[in-house]
């Protein structure tokens, strides 16, 4: 069940991996426009993979823990953290 309106500061985080969120510029061509969907997936996988270092050592703090990733996006189903995980289960 997704939970909208609940702000980061309401949220018992243990950890903000904002270096694996897309770049600014991609997220604001992307602009949740699904028909963008493909490239953004793509483009985004590339950015993540420049940045593989970082993404393994994020899964090496949380090799023995439930990993829960959030977004912020109304669309379910066409937003970063779909592709976040998929990365990241392909690289763990």
């Amino acid at each position: 069940m997704a939970t909208r309106g609940v702000s980061k500061d309401e949220v018992d985080l243990d950890g903000h991996w904002k270096d694996l969120a897309p770049s600014d510029d991609l997220r604001k061509w992307f602009d949740h426009d699904p028909e963008k969907w493909g490239d953004f997936r793509k483009k985004y996988m590339s950015e993540l993979s420049d940045n593989k270092s970082v993404a393994k050592a994020h899964l090496e703090e949380v090799s023995q823990k439930n990993l829960v990733l959030l977004y912020g996006a109304k669309d379910e189903q066409h937003n970063h953290a779909h592709v976040l995980k998929e990365y990241l289960e392909k690289l763990g």
